[in-house]
């Protein structure tokens, strides 16, 4: 049996190209994103060990992880600490380390790093063995500089440059002293570093006399393990925490396995659409390869072969054609992984240097995935092909389903769309997080249903395109007929356009309906014409509020200013406002009392009120950072959403109580409403610096609808895969339908039908099945669009279902387009037939 199949697989080398094709797309996907992703996690772990060289034990406050949340003093890591520091026994020297955000502008003046990159920090004495200069020397005083390597080649920035550099909004512009190399996860992925000395590090990051960290490195002979035990005897226990360098590698190492993760699983899961995609079409071939062989496998049966034997044949072949898609796969996968590394870095998203990483774990999975996949797919026909009786096989009159096995299917696809759309339904009521589990559940039951049904509603569906269809005369007429003769076979292909469509149209109904709900958002909650903030989603400093105030044409400013607090019992942020004017800023719905804010008087979003039970009128105690506290009194409940939400009270009762104030954004009223002339007056005043963002109405609902677009494209991208797949399948089917209906082809030729005709019958066929596919997805896909979107809507209050009705129709068309080139190849076989040859075929 086994010489048996492996003639059979050479003997159908043409039609079991597509399978092959099949199966090799869909393992070239998984096994190329098991590449990309164990490369770049690779290549950032041996760069991050690299930049824990210097570190054997690293000092840090007390919960300075925690820091934004904590109310009350906090511990700081002092001058004194860092001395001590460095005369514990075993200690070799200790460095004071200072970080904070630290913008570059090039010399075109466009921020380089994409701010949440961009970093700064301080360069220890002289010579700081972290960062080895390789042009110049140690900056001194606030008028130098050092800037990373690659940041200054990028730039083209040398030594006695004058750079623009911002901290917290104030423009800087000192000259570069030197330029240096570093080992720094985030300039390997494309960010900046600027390093100045310790004392102005201090000043610019608000830190005077204290560091985040204090590295330890330990004399030769002295463990880490040890130095760490002597470090925690000498420092107050309750005040700092010590971490080895070994310790923090292993951590980085973990959070860098885990953020690829999160991009693995992503890939993979559309790796698996594909191979599912994929799954239909190599069933489909092998049901059509058994039905052609059918009489050659009653003949084996007739001579002795048993079931399990025909059975294995069928299975060994499919095993020969995934181990050959596996490794052709493996081959493609190297090369996409490869491929998708040099993309990032031409996109700008620089990946640390290192080898492309072929793990034995991606090599198994790929050879597993196509021998796997192809096996299942073939042994559904391989045991039905074995269950034919031979004399029924060898008098072909096996083909016909019976009808109970046709009942059986069509009520279990009932059932399964049914507890479906029940489930899918059910879950829209429940709350956002809780709903995501049983949506994603009724939609695999949804579609699993609509699949099993698929058959049953080919008919009715393709019968609807029958009038359209007479306008092609007899090609048109017999096209329609082709389509459903064999409803499980156009269900199989349909399926395949249907899978990818759904998902397609899905992302694309809830990326429109979220852009209109932030455009909703943006319009009803912000009065104010201008909204200021960081590029890097960092802190302003106080003095951006005070220039703009200044500018001319600003009628009204007012920051939003956040600092924890406790308040019975659990931390809630507040949010400093300039109380007189913030009601001419903001256009929020007051659902209880008035928008009064100022004195000891403040307003309150509604999830807040309805957590503590306040209304207006209502008192309450806040527990400040500074760990004094006050009564403030609810003078009204407005409805929050994403941008502004939380507890707001004047600046001049928040502002005493914090040590070091900062807001987050500024909103700017001017005299004549947004115009390119008023944005522009408000950037020249703050210095037109690269690092603040200077936004309007518009340019915030924009900023948000890139974001969606750039996920959205990556869909499409990745989705692409599935729907090649998918054309491949009506590729396939097509041609193995011209094959079997060669002797029709040939009788319809010798009446009168000339080769045009059957080019144009072919064509229509697959036009009609492709079309088919395509009205299931995007009925599907707007239906999971619209449920996702109602889970959606209990955190989104202004969200509101959009269909996009231009890109359905799209859809639609491009639908069409691969129907009709998909049948090119089919369609000019079936005309070329000799029909005399045809005629005589079996």
């Amino acid at each position: 049996m086994f010489h048996t199949a492996l003639r059979n697989v050479l003997a159908h080398k043409a039609r079991l190209l597509m399978t092959v094709l099949a199966v090799m797309l869909g393992v070239a996907f998984v096994s190329g994103t098991l590449v990309f992703t164990n490369t770049i996690s690779d290549a950032y772990q041996k760069s991050s060990a690299k930049g824990f060289g210097q570190v054997d034990v690293a000092v840090t406050a007390e919960g300075r992880a925690d820091r934004g949340n904590t109310v009350g003093k906090v511990p700081e890591l002092t001058q004194a600490m860092l001395e001590r520091s460095a005369k514990v026994p075993g200690a070799g020297s200790a460095t004071g380390v200072v970080t904070g955000f630290t913008a570059i502008a090039g010399k075109d003046g466009k921020l380089i790093g994409g701010g949440w990159q961009s970093e700064g920090g301080n360069y220890w004495g002289t010579k700081d063995a972290r960062y080895p200069l390789v042009a110049g020397h140690a900056p001194s005083g606030g008028t130098e500089v050092l800037i990373d390597s690659r940041t200054a080649e990028r730039a083209g920035y040398k030594v006695g440059d004058t750079v623009r550099i911002s901290v917290d909004g104030p423009v800087l512009t000192p000259t570069v002293s030197g330029i240096f190399t570093t080992d720094d996860g985030n300039v390997a992925a494309g960010g900046s570093l600027a390093l100045f000395d310790t004392a102005t590090a201090q000043k610019l990051f608000g830190k005077p006399g204290t560091y985040d960290e204090i590295d330890v490195k330990a004399k030769p002979g002295t463990s880490q393990s040890a130095l760490k035990q002597a470090l925690d005897d000498a420092l107050p226990k309750d005040e700092v925490e010590t971490t080895t360098g070994t310790t923090l590698a292993d951590d980085q190492a973990d959070t860098i396995a885990s953020s690829m993760s999160g991009l693995k699983q992503g890939l993979l899961v559309f790796a698996g659409i594909a191979l599912f995609v994929g799954t239909f079409i190599i069933a489909n071939t092998f049901t059509m390869l058994v039905a052609q062989r059918t009489r050659e496998l009653a003949l084996l049966r007739a001579v002795g072969a048993s079931r399990r034997q025909v059975t294995r044949s069928v299975l060994i072949e499919a095993f020969v054609v995934g181990t050959v898609a596996g490794v052709t796969g493996l081959a493609a996968g190297i090369g996409i992984g490869a491929g998708l590394r040099s993309l990032m870095n031409s996109l700008g998203a620089t990946v640390p240097d290192g080898p492309l990483v072929v793990t034995p774990g991606t090599v198994v999975a790929a050879l597993a995935v196509g021998v796997v996949i192809t096996m299942l797919a073939a042994w559904l026909p391989g045991r039905r092909a074995a269950k034919i009786p031979p004399v029924a096989a060898m008098s072909a009159v096996h083909a016909k389903a019976t009808t109970r096995s046709l009942v059986l299917r069509n009520t279990i696809g009932a059932l399964f769309s049914a507890a479906g759309v029940a489930v899918v339904l059910a879950a829209t009521t429940m709350d956002g997080s809780d709903g995501q589990a049983p949506m994603g559940l009724g939609a695999v039951l949804l579609i699993t249903g609509v699949f099993v049904l698929t058959p049953l509603l080919s008919r009715p569906l393709i019968a609807a395109a029958a009038p359209a269809l007479r306008a092609f005369g007899v090609s048109g007429k017999l096209a329609r007929q082709n389509s459903v003769r064999n409803p499980r076979r156009t269900a199989a292909t349909a399926s395949a356009l249907m899978i990818g469509l759904t998902l397609i149209t899905g992302m694309t109904v809830m990326a429109g309906s979220l852009q209109k709900s932030i455009d909703k958002m943006a319009s009803a909650a912000i009065r104010a014409d201008y909204v200021v903030s960081m590029a890097g989603g960092t802190e302003l400093s106080p003095d951006v509020a005070g220039k703009l105030a200044a500018t001319d044409g600003v009628t009204a400013t007012s920051p939003l200013r956040n600092a924890p607090s406790r308040i019975d019992g659990r931390t809630e942020y507040l949010t400093g406002v300039n109380g007189p004017v913030i009601g001419r800023l903001t256009d929020l719905k007051v659902e209880d009392g008035s928008f009064e804010v100022g004195g000891s008087r403040v307003v309150v979003d509604d999830d807040t009120a309805t957590s503590h039970h306040w209304r207006a009128g209502s008192d309450f105690t806040v527990h400040y950072e500074d760990g004094k506290r006050q009564k403030l009194t609810v003078a009204g409940v407005y409805e929050g959403n994403q941008m502004i939400h939380g507890i707001m009270l004047d600046t001049t009762a928040l502002t005493p109580h914090q040590t070091d104030p900062a807001d987050m954004r500024v909103m700017v009223k001017t005299a004549g409403g947004a115009s390119d002339a008023a944005k522009d007056r408000l950037e020249k005043a703050l210095g037109s610096n690269p690092a603040i963002q200077v936004q309007d109405r518009k340019d915030l609902s924009d900023s948000v609808a890139k974001m969606f677009t750039l996920m959205l494209n990556m869909v499409y991208g990745l989705l692409a895969m599935a729907v090649i797949v998918a054309v491949l399948g009506v590729v396939n089917t097509l041609a193995m339908s011209v094959f079997e209906r060669s002797q029709e082809i040939g009788m319809l030729r010798a009446i009168g039908l000339d080769r045009k005709a059957v080019k144009r019958m072919v064509r229509l066929e697959s036009l009609v099945i492709s079309l088919f596919g395509a009205v299931l997805g995007i009925g599907l896909g707007v239906f999971f669009g619209w449920a996702a979107g109602e889970l959606l809507g209990t955190k989104l209050a202004t969200y509101e279902l959009v269909v996009p009705w231009a890109r359905i129709a799209f859809f639609l068309l491009l639908a069409g387009a691969v129907g009709v080139l998909a049948a090119l190849w089919p369609a000019r076989r079936a005309a070329r037939l000799n029909m005399l040859d045809a005629i005589k075929s079996e």
